[in-house]
């Protein structure tokens, strides 16, 4: 294939935001943009809804707008008085209030999952639309977010919007802050359409952030008054959350100003909307983290595997993936794309799987009714191949393998994994065996195409 024409790499097609990939800049829910941060090579992250993310913000001293969380239609009349008794009518006369639909899943407000509203009956209607219909945006496919829960927070006016974020940095191995002028928007559009908007100040490994560097920050972001030491606290918090809460990433998008009134004539700082994701291999010393997780806006298939021991993501292709190795994988899936087919999964075994979590992962591969291949690539330096053979072979009793199947296995215990597959070559009439990953990928793209 002429190189102009080759797919291009995982590797290449993400977009660096603090050093490292952040998101793909191609198109959405493909397989390189749902492989970004894997358990086995990076920080595996267990995310929060919005709500649950202002809840930690304001026991951590950070101001935001009053909301309560609602379930029913019916309830959001009451929602809506609740949070808008103390706020004072706009030029208007009015008092605002906004409902937004808590699903792990961006694009809410372009699909109309997020409404301003104006009296009870406006929140009502929306909550009634939002849990009657799936949320479909760019992030969630085609298929769409069920919506089981809604926020309704009190509006305010926005003056001016900001963006505040902490993460790591994998080129300086530090933690690092970063900030923009422009919020309310994605920051990987704001890095690829006006770099120099965005401000990053590291963190002392140590110290962490110091009040002077929020003060910086603060000055080149543009706060002015007494908006100055409003958002060095805003920031100096979230700092101090990011670290106590083992955090991936603690971000605020928007930060805002509101406009100057009589009792805040510089205006208030106020963060309307935030971002938490933790690192799962700490949980075991967070216990109100690990009640906050919602396995409904997870992949059933995905908690399957974790359970196993497994390191499996959906992907949208047709070509489902058994590997041993996030790295191997993640090479697995390029030479399929190279070879013009797509991966319908991540799937990494690691090193020392049993027959038993083999089995069970060509269960869920087997369960995706999009597969319409399956190809395993194992090169066993601890993983055992006879291991892998023995868990086909069970798959094929309990299953059965309707789908082409391609098979390349190298290293440890190699010829016994081969002997096994040979003699149960009845059970698995769709076998090829495959000499490398390039032929592996050619036969598996050539089966299904």
């Amino acid at each position: 294939m002429p190189v102009a024409e080759r797919p291009v790499p995982v590797a290449e097609r993400r977009m660096p935001v603090a050093g490292g990939p952040v998101r793909p800049s191609g198109p959405p829910l493909s397989y390189a943009d749902r492989v970004l941060v894997h358990p086995r090579t990076e920080t595996p992250a267990m995310k929060i809804h919005e709500y649950q993310a202002r809840d930690i913000l304001s026991q951590a001293g950070v101001p935001v707008p009053a909301a309560v969380t609602i379930d029913s239609f019916e309830q959001a009349a009451g929602a809506f008085k609740d949070v808008t008794r103390d706020l004072a009518p706009n030029g208007a006369g009015q008092k605002l209030a906004v409902v937004k639909a808590q699903v792990h899943a961006g694009g809410r407000g372009k699909a109309g999952f997020v409404k301003l509203v104006k009296t009870p009956e406006e929140a009502s209607e929306a909550a009634r639309f939002m849990l009657s219909n799936r949320m479909v945006s760019v992030q969630t496919g085609p298929q769409g977010l069920e919506v089981t829960r809604l926020l309704v927070a009190a509006g305010v006016d926005i003056e001016k919007e900001y963006y505040l974020a902490i993460t790591t940095d994998r080129k300086t191995r530090r933690h690092v802050l970063i900030a923009s002028s422009e919020g309310g928007v994605e920051i990987e559009k704001v890095a690829e359409e006006n770099p120099q908007a965005i401000v990053r100040e590291p963190l002392h490994p140590l110290l962490g952030l110091q009040p002077f560097q929020a003060r910086k920050v603060a000055f080149e972001l543009g706060f002015t008054g007494k908006q100055v030491n409003q958002a060095v606290k805003i920031m100096l918090a979230l700092a101090r959350v990011f670290l106590e809460k083992d955090c991936t990433i603690a971000e605020i998008n928007p930060l805002i100003v509101t406009p100057a009134s009589d009792d805040h004539p510089d205006g208030q700082v106020l963060a309307i909307d935030a971002k938490f994701n933790f690192d799962d291999n700490a949980l075991f010393r967070h216990k109100d983290l690990q009640g906050m997780f919602d396995p409904t806006e997870e992949n059933p298939s995905e908690l399957r595997a974790q359970r196993m021991g497994l390191s499996y993501i959906a992907l949208d292709g047709n070509i489902g993936c058994l590997v041993n190795g996030a790295g191997l994988a993640m090479a697995t899936m390029d030479t399929i794309a190279l070879e013009g087919g797509t991966p319908a999964n991540f799937l990494d075994v690691g090193g020392s799987a049993s027959e038993e979590a083999v089995t069970e992962a060509f269960r869920i591969i087997l369960d995706d009714k999009a597969v319409k291949g399956v190809l395993v690539n194992i090169f066993g330096g601890i993983m055992d191949c006879a291991v892998i053979a023995q868990g086909i072979v069970n798959a094929a009793s309990e299953i059965g393998f309707t789908v082409p199947l391609v098979v390349r296995l190298e290293g440890t215990n190699v010829q016994a994994g081969r002997k096994i597959l040979e003699n149960a070559s009845a059970k698995l009439p769709t076998l090829q065996a495959a000499k490398d990953l390039g032929d592996a990928a050619r036969k598996v793209a050539a089966a299904v195409a």
